[in-house]
C-alpha cells in the first residue's frame, strides 16, 4: 500500500464513510452558545504517587438555560518515577478480545483508566489507530489524514501528533513487497473506496486475538507462518488455523501480494521484516522504535494552549455525548486523563465545549478518544487493592472496548504512611454496621490489611464493638478508634435518632400493585446535617392498611387486592413516621398467545432492514411472540415492527402499558405505536436502552398523552437511532409476552364537610348541626389553638394517640401528621416542619395550632376577625 492512500472505517462514534469525505469544520463559531462557562473543582484525591484524580462541575448556558456537566481529570505526573501511563488492550493484552475499562484495570492492575482508541464495531475488535503497550509496538497507524495520536517518549516527554507507517518483507532473492499495516481489520481507501486488502499483505502478530484474520469476504486469504524469521508454513488460498505464535508472525495475503508468496516465498526460507512508525512531517525526527507508550485517538482538539481547528470532521460525534480526551500541560510535565459525562442531571459537552474544557484544566495540546457509549473511567481509591468505575455511563452498561489507556505504579512497598476508618456517612441507633480500616504506603499504594488485627473501641456510653461490628445505642456523634501495631485511627461517627432526622421517605411512589408479585420498600433518611442513607430493613417498623400484604426485611408482598382502592404502608424509625399512599388500580392482560392474541405481523424500515415475528414456546409451554431484527443493512434510523391488528380496541381508559421482555442487551430503544380515538398516533418510548437480558417487566405511562380513548395498538417495535448507531448492536432479536394495561386508580378524597368555631366559645356547627365542644379555641402567642380530635373526626380523618411518645397521629386522605406534645416539630408525611407554637393539653383533651394543620391537611379556613369565627372545610 503506498503511503498516500488513506482508509475509513467506522468507529463505535458512527466513524462512518464520511470521515475524511466531509469538510473540516473550523471552530470560528464555537462559543456563540455558551458564553462564559464556568469550571470548578469540587474535590480532588491522591490514587498513587504521581497521580491525582480531579472531580469538576462544568457550567453553562444551552438554549436560554443552563446546564451542568460532571467531568472527571486524573492528572499524571510525568516527572515521577514512581508512576506510568500505558495501554491496556483486550483481555490477556489481545485484541479481538473487547473488555471494559474496569476489567482491563482489574487484570493488569491500573490505579486508574479510560476508554482508548475508536474501532470498527462491526468488525474484530481492533484499535483504528496504532497502539505501543510496554515499549512493545501493537499495531500500526492508519493510513488516515487528521488522525493523531498520544505517546511517551523514551525520556517520559509527551507527544501528540500524526504519524505514519512504513513496511516491507524481503525473501531470500531479494524481492520485497509492501506491507500494508500490522493487526488491522479491513477499511477502505479514500477517496475512491477500494478495499484495503485487495492485492495486499498485513502482519498479525499474537497480539491478534483469533483464527480469523480480517477475512469479510471481498478478499481470499492466502497465507504464511513465519517463526524466528524463517517461513514454516505456505497456506494457498486458505487461512493457516491458529493464531501467530509469540516468536513469530503470520502474513495474510490476496491477489498481488498472494502471487508474490507463490513466486518468492518458499517453506524454510528466511524471511526479513522491515517496518517503522514515523512522523507524518517528515522534518521531525521521533524515536518511535524506544516510545514508551502510544495510542491513537482522532482529532485535534488543543494546541499551544487555544481551540484548534478539528483535524477530522466531527459532524459524526455530534450532539452533547459523553467525551475522552488525553493531554499534556506546557512544560510537559503533565499528562490529562479526562472524561465528561452524558447521563442523568450531568449533560455530556459538544467537542468545542470539550475544547474549553480541556484548556481550562489545563491542556496545552490534547485529542480526544472515542466517548458516548464508550466512554468509561476507572480508579482506585486510597487504600483500596480494586478500582472501582468512577463516571456514569451514557447507557448504564460498561462496554467492552478494545483497549484503554491505564495508569500505573511502579513504585516499591514502602512503609506505612496512613489509616483511615471505613464506615457509612451516618449509622442508626441499633444498627450492626461492620466498620473496616484501610492502610496506605509512602507511595499511597495500598497495604494489606486483612491478616492485619485491630483492636476496635468507642466510648461505653455511645455503643459497643464485636471484633469490627459497630452497634451505636444512641444517636450523636459516637468517636470510634482503631489501633493496629503502631498505627491508630479515630473517626466521629454520626448516628441518627429520631431528632436527627429531618426526613423520611418510602422509596417506591411509582409502584403498581399486583396480587403475588413482590416490591423492594427502601426507606431513605435524610438527617439535620444533609447526609442520605437508607436505613437498613431490620430497624423499620412497617404497618400496611387498606390491603393484604406483609412486609417482611424490607420486601412487600402483595396477598390480596381484592375490595381494594386504596393501601397506605406507614414506616417507622425510632418513632420518626412517614407514609405513602397508593391508588391500587386493575391490570387487564391484553395479549399473551396463550389466551388472547391479535394478528401480529412483522415491517422493517428503512429498506434493507429485515425484520420477523415467531410465536414460540417455553419448556413450560408457555408461548410468546419473538421478534428479529436485522439492521446491517439500510441507511439512518432503523425500525423493527411487530405489527398488530390496530382495529382491536382496548377497552376503558387504561394509564398504563406493562410487558414483560426478555432483552438482548442490545442497547436499541424499544417503543410502542399507540393509535387514538381522533387517529393520531403517538410513539410511546417503553425503554430508552434494551440494556438487560433475560425477562424483565416494563412499562411506559400513558398518562402523559393527551389520548382520545378507546386507542389501540399498532405496534411493538425496535429502533436504532441514527446517532451513535454503531454503538449499538446490529442484529439481535427480543421476546415480548403480557402486553398488559393498567387502569390507575384514584386515593380516596376524604368527606367534604364543615366545621364552624368561635374563640373562647365551646358551641360548634358541624354541617349546620349545632354541638358543643369540651374545649373552646383558644389563642396563643397569635395562633389559634382547636382540638384535635373533635375537628379531625368531624372532617373525615382519624387520630392516634401514643400514651407513651406523648403524640397524637392525624391520617387524613393521604396525608400524615405527627404531633408531639409540647414539643413544636411537626412531622407531616416523613417531613419535619416547625410550628409557631406546640400543642399542649388543655381539659384532658389535645389542642394543636390550627395554621400547621390547616397547611398540611388540605382544610381551607376562614377567619372573621370581627366575630372571630373559624371555619374548616
Amino acid at each position: 500500500m503506498s503511503k498516500h492512500k488513506v482508509w475509513v472505517s467506522v468507529s463505535s462514534l458512527v466513524l462512518s464513510a464520511l470521515i475524511g469525505l466531509s469538510p473540516i469544520l473550523s471552530t470560528a463559531n464555537v462559543y456563540a452558545e455558551t458564553a462564559e462557562p464556568s469550571v470548578t473543582m469540587v474535590s480532588q484525591d491522591i490514587l498513587t504517587s504521581g497521580a491525582i484524580l480531579k472531580k469538576y462541575v462544568w457550567k453553562s448556558i444551552r438554549n436560554k438555560k443552563e446546564i451542568m456537566t460532571n467531568a472527571n481529570v486524573v492528572e499524571v505526573d510525568l516527572t515521577n518515577p514512581n508512576v506510568k501511563l500505558d495501554v491496556m488492550s483486550g483481555t490477556d493484552n489481545q485484541f479481538t478480545k473487547k473488555q471494559s475499562v474496569l476489567g482491563m484495570a482489574t487484570e493488569t492492575k491500573a490505579v486508574a483508566g479510560v476508554n482508548g482508541d475508536f474501532y470498527n464495531t462491526q468488525a474484530e475488535g481492533v484499535p483504528m489507530g496504532p497502539e505501543i503497550a510496554n515499549g512493545q509496538l501493537m499495531a500500526t497507524p492508519p493510513y488516515l489524514p487528521g488522525f493523531y495520536s498520544f505517546a511517551i517518549s523514551q525520556n517520559n516527554v509527551p507527544i501528540v501528533d500524526l504519524f505514519t507507517f512504513a513496511g516491507s518483507v524481503t525473501a531470500k532473492d531479494g524481492a520485497k513487497f509492501t506491507l500494508g499495516g500490522i493487526n488491522k481489520t479491513y477499511y477502505w481507501f479514500e477517496p475512491g473506496g477500494e478495499h484495503s486488502h485487495v492485492d495486499a499483505m498485513f502482519m498479525y502478530t499474537n497480539a491478534w486475538g483469533q483464527v480469523d484474520r480480517s477475512n469479510d469476504g471481498v478478499t481470499v486469504p492466502t497465507e504464511v507462518l513465519v517463526q524466528k524469521g524463517i517461513i514454516t508454513k505456505i497456506a494457498e488460498n486458505t487461512i493457516i488455523d491458529m493464531i501467530a505464535p509469540k516468536d513469530g508472525y503470520i502474513l495474510r495475503t490476496s491477489g498481488l501480494a498472494a502471487d508474490f508468496v507463490k513466486q518468492h516465498l518458499k517453506i524454510g526460507d528466511p524471511l526479513v521484516a522491515d517496518y517503522q512508525i514515523l512522523p507524518q512531517d517528515s522534518s521531525k525526527t521521533y524515536d518511535a522504535k524506544n516510545f514508551k507508550m502510544m495510542i491513537g485517538g482522532h482529532t485535534i482538539m488543543v494546541d499551544e494552549g487555544q481551540p484548534t481547528e478539528f483535524s477530522r470532521e466531527v459532524g459524526s460525534l455530534c450532539c452533547n455525548r459523553s467525551r475522552t480526551a488525553l493531554g499534556y500541560s506546557k512544560d510537559q510535565k503533565t499528562a490529562y486523563v479526562i472524561t465528561v459525562d452524558n447521563s442523568g442531571d450531568s449533560k455530556g459537552l459538544s467537542m468545542t465545549e470539550l475544547q474549553q474544557f480541556m484548556i481550562k484544566v489545563g491542556v496545552w495540546k490534547g485529542l480526544n478518544l472515542d466517548g458516548g457509549g464508550s466512554t468509561q473511567m476507572v480508579a482506585r481509591p486510597l487504600g483500596e487493592f480494586s478500582p472501582v468505575l468512577i463516571n456514569k455511563t451514557e447507557t448504564g452498561i460498561q462496554r467492552k472496548v478494545v483497549n484503554g489507556v491505564g495508569v500505573f505504579s511502579t513504585a516499591p512497598q514502602g512503609e506505612v504512611k496512613g489509616l483511615f476508618i471505613q464506615a457509612p456517612n451516618v449509622l442508626f441507633v441499633n444498627e450492626q454496621a461492620p466498620l473496616q480500616f484501610k492502610a496506605y504506603d509512602e507511595y499511597y499504594n495500598p497495604v494489606v490489611t486483612d491478616k492485619v488485627a485491630a483492636n476496635w473501641t468507642v466510648d461505653s456510653q455511645s455503643g459497643s464493638f464485636k471484633d469490627n461490628i459497630f452497634t451505636p445505642i444512641k444517636p450523636g456523634i459516637a468517636k470510634v478508634t482503631a489501633a493496629s501495631g503502631k498505627g491508630s485511627q479515630s473517626a466521629d461517627v454520626e448516628v441518627a435518632g429520631r431528632d436527627q432526622i429531618t426526613g423520611l421517605k418510602i422509596n417506591a411512589a411509582n409502584i403498581a400493585l399486583t396480587e403475588g408479585e413482590n416490591y423492594r420498600l427502601p426507606v431513605i433518611a435524610t438527617t439535620k446535617s444533609g447526609k442520605t442513607r437508607e436505613i437498613p430493613a431490620g430497624l423499620i417498623q412497617w404497618e400496611v392498611i387498606g390491603m393484604k400484604a406483609e412486609i417482611k426485611d424490607g420486601i412487600l408482598t402483595v396477598n390480596s387486592l381484592q375490595g381494594t382502592t386504596q393501601a397506605q404502608l406507614i414506616a417507622r424509625y425510632d418513632g420518626y413516621s412517614t407514609m405513602l399512599t397508593i391508588a391500587v388500580g386493575k391490570d387487564k392482560v391484553w395479549y399473551d398467545l396463550d389466551n388472547f392474541a391479535v394478528m401480529t405481523m412483522s415491517r422493517g424500515l428503512p429498506e434493507g432492514v429485515a425484520a420477523s415475528v415467531y410465536i414460540k414456546q417455553n419448556e413450560v409451554k408457555n408461548k410468546y411472540l419473538e421478534l428479529n431484527y436485522d439492521f446491517t443493512k439500510g441507511t439512518g434510523t432503523k425500525w423493527a415492527y411487530a405489527d398488530l391488528d390496530s382495529s382491536i380496541q382496548i377497552d376503558g381508559e387504561p394509564q398504563l402499558i406493562k410487558l414483560k421482555v426478555n432483552g438482548d442487551e442490545s442497547l436499541n430503544t424499544l417503543k410502542t405505536e399507540i393509535k387514538d380515538n381522533s387517529g393520531k398516533v403517538y410513539y410511546v418510548e417503553i425503554v430508552p436502552s434494551i440494556n438487560w437480558k433475560g425477562w424483565k417487566l416494563v412499562s411506559a405511562d400513558l398518562s402523559e398523552y393527551n389520548l382520545k380513548y378507546p386507542i389501540s395498538v399498532k405496534s411493538v417495535y425496535v429502533v436504532n437511532e441514527e446517532i451513535g448507531q454503531d454503538e449499538r448492536a446490529a442484529k439481535g432479536k427480543i421476546e415480548i409476552d403480557d402486553i398488559t394495561f393498567s387502569y390507575k386508580g384514584q386515593v380516596t378524597a376524604p368527606a367534604k364537610s364543615s366545621v364552624n368555631l368561635t374563640v373562647n366559645k365551646t358551641a360548634v356547627s358541624v354541617n349546620g348541626k349545632n354541638m358543643t365542644l369540651e374545649q373552646a379555641p383558644v389563642i396563643e402567642k397569635g395562633n389559634t389553638l382547636i382540638p384535635i380530635r373533635f375537628v379531625t373526626d368531624a372532617l373525615g380523618g382519624t387520630v392516634r394517640w401514643d400514651d407513651k411518645e406523648r403524640k397524637v397521629t392525624v391520617i387524613r386522605g393521604d396525608k400524615m401528621v405527627d404531633l408531639y406534645i409540647d414539643n413544636p416539630d411537626v412531622i407531616v408525611n416523613g417531613q419535619r416542619i416547625t410550628a409557631e407554637v406546640a400543642p399542649k393539653i388543655m381539659k384532658d383533651l389535645t389542642v394543636v395550632p390550627l395554621r400547621i394543620l390547616s397547611e398540611n391537611l388540605g382544610w381551607k379556613v376562614t377567619w372573621d376577625g370581627k366575630t372571630q369565627q373559624i371555619t374548616l372545610q
